[in-house]
């Protein structure tokens, strides 16, 4: 649908592009990200025709747009600068059709039904309908920008070049206005190329990204291909990490900044750790990041407070994690700053250790019920049935861990568990095979993320030894203690 071709050029004799090249399919959206100066914006202005370069050509639908008119080029495209300036007053609805302009005899001489219905779709589609007889002037630059876009949309072009279309948006009409033109491109094959400042909106919208870097084209592919975390760090200069978005398969980029309180040692202490009439606590100085399976806060985060409470065996609650949310603010807990874990093994039974390494001191804290012990291999073998039991493991670790280390670390705890039940012959009764855990189990690390960094967890590195050893002999000892009580 549009092809680049080695263009380069600038203003006057000063070079700004340098050879760019790069093409873009019918119904696809293409984002050019790249950092302040680097050429972004005077790249959709020759692309657009606004500015003729020094050298190469653009292509539309096979044909060169010096070769269109006026006219036929705005019928084929449209362009949304970054800046408007209202030389004059007009009505919403009046700067909207505006658009129409192109599909015109005359300026306004052959109003159509299909321009009425071009330019209501485009005002209703921006969510601007109940400003459609307001001065522009009087309009925030949020709801300016928003005019501009329907204006472009009622252009019904089939190509749609946007400068930075979520500009002065707040996040809600920034997402109203890319799931709008994502739609627009899915469902009616329209082509946008769009320039952006905001990395993650444009992973997440664009279907291929065009990176630049001093006038050039540095990459350009799907989001995946070309946000890639030293290729980021390298064109922007700045710290960043990637991840995956939650819901999408696109990548996510958060900024590091250099905070000058990461100079404050945190560490954690066993005092720390303490073990309650309801619940064993540990509650923290600052937040560290864990990794585990609760029932409060599950997943990936920062969090201060960690909670391991006691329940009674007939515990029965349809609303599981509301629940939970009521009782951890009836104890005074913060539910955003705090992890919880659920059994019915009494507080006292509890154990903790602790392992003094080389890196900094490891707590482990086990609470175990074996009664509904199974084997993971056999399971499908049962019916449903409730039987009080269950093992929840804490991790507490005065290091810094990858994101890998924290994977492995979680492996590396379960495969000592499994090992612990098989030390102490815990049975499957309803397969009669060695059990591997209870259907119910919880496990979390946590680490202060300072010190000496560990890329790796697994068993044969020191921080996955002291892990092995540590949930080997807190489980052991845990089941002996629920072995010798009623539960």
């Amino acid at each position: 649908m549009l092809k680049v071709h080695n263009i380069s050029g600038g203003y006057g004799a000063t070079p700004i592009l340098s050879d760019i090249s790069f093409e873009v399919e019918k119904g696809r959206m293409v984002g050019i990200l790249g950092p302040n100066g680097c050429g972004k914006s005077t790249l959709l202005k020759v692309i657009s025709g606004i500015m003729s370069p020094t050298f190469g050509t653009v292509i539309i639908d096979g044909v060169d747009i010096n070769d269109y008119s006026t006219r036929e080029l705005a019928r084929k495209m449209t362009i949304l600068p970054q800046l408007h300036a209202t030389a004059f007053s007009s009505t919403v609805r009046d700067t909207v059709s505006i658009g129409r302009y192109p599909h015109q005899s005359g300026f306004f001489s052959s109003w159509r039904a299909e321009d009425e219905r071009a330019v209501k779709k485009a005002m209703q589609l921006t969510d601007i309908e109940k400003y459609e007889n307001h001065y522009l002037e009087f309009l925030s630059g949020g709801e300016q920008q928003r005019v501009f876009i329907a204006q472009a949309l009622a252009q019904a072009s089939s190509l749609l070049l946007l400068d930075e279309p979520t500009n002065h948006l707040d996040i809600a009409h920034q997402k109203q206005i890319l799931d709008m033109i994502q739609r627009e491109v899915t469902e009616n094959k329209l082509t946008v190329v769009s320039v952006f400042h905001d990395i993650n909106l444009a992973s997440l919208y664009c279907d291929e990204i065009l990176l630049m870097e001093n006038g050039k084209v540095k990459a350009f592919g799907a989001p995946h291909e070309v946000l890639l975390e030293e290729q980021i760090k390298d064109v922007y200069n700045t710290r960043i990490s990637i991840q995956a978005h939650p819901e999408q398969p696109k990548p996510q980029m958060t900024i590091l900044p250099e905070l000058q309180n990461q100079s404050e040692e945190k560490v954690v202490k066993l005092d720390q750790i303490k073990i309650k009439q309801e619940y064993v606590e540990f509650k923290s100085h600052y937040p560290l990041r864990v990794l585990s399976s609760a029932v409060h806060n599950a997943g990936m985060g920062w969090y201060a407070n960690f909670m391991n409470r006691t329940v009674q065996p007939d515990y029965d609650i349809e609303h599981v994690k509301e629940e939970y949310l009521q009782y951890l603010v009836s104890k005074g807990f913060s539910p955003t700053n705090t992890v919880g874990m659920m059994t019915a093994v009494d507080t006292k039974k509890a154990v903790i250790k602790k392992y003094e390494m080389p890196f900094g001191e490891v707590f482990v804290v086990v609470t175990a019920g074996v009664g509904n012990a199974i084997d993971v291999s056999q399971s499908y073998k049962r019916n449903n049935f409730f039987q009080v039991g269950t093992i929840n493991t804490w991790v507490i670790i005065n290091g810094k861990l990858s994101d890998e280390a924290f994977v492995q670390a979680m492996m590396t705890a379960t495969e000592s568990k499994s090992k612990a039940l098989h030390h102490e012959e815990v049975y499957d009764y309803i397969s009669n095979t060695l059990a591997t855990g209870t259907p119910t189990d919880s496990l979390l690390i946590a680490a202060t993320q300072q010190g000496e960094f560990m890329q790796y967890g697994g068993p044969i590195t020191e921080v996955g030894q002291v892990i092995g050893r540590g949930v080997f002999e807190a489980t052991v000892e845990a089941i002996q203690i629920y072995r010798k009580g009623d539960r």
